[in-house]
């Protein structure tokens, strides 16, 4: 199984998607601004992703300055935030056989196959 978190308003999103498809990958969708994640969830992309929370923050988000959210952070501040705000959350994330990737470039999730 492997599932796209996608927004479909991103264009890395959206190549990301068309990258799999050329690939014969017929990948589940999940807008996970329509559809939040929680906190287990969340925590388990991030342990796949094998990286700290502040690697799947989008900082140049307003919400990142407007939360007070700053390098000294703590990483349960920036979960809470990630779950609060979903447009702080780097898009898009491939996950495949309990492994992820970010499609930033889209090639990268290639990786997973």
């Amino acid at each position: 199984m492997t599932t796209i978190y996608h927004n479909p308003r991103c264009s890395k999103s959206r190549q990301t998607l068309a990258l799999l498809e050329e690939n014969g990958i017929q990948p589940e969708i999940r807008l996970y601004q329509k559809e939040p994640l929680d906190k287990s969830e969340l925590e388990q992309l991030i342990a796949q992703l094998d990286i700290q929370p502040i690697e799947l923050m989008r900082t140049k988000e307003a919400a990142y300055k407007e939360l007070g959210l700053n390098k000294n952070s703590s990483d349960e501040e920036r979960i809470e935030a990630m779950l609060n705000n979903s447009s702080l959350i780097e898009r898009p994330i491939v996950v495949h056989n309990n492994k992820a990737k970010l499609g930033r470039p889209p090639e990268n999730v290639l990786d997973l196959f």
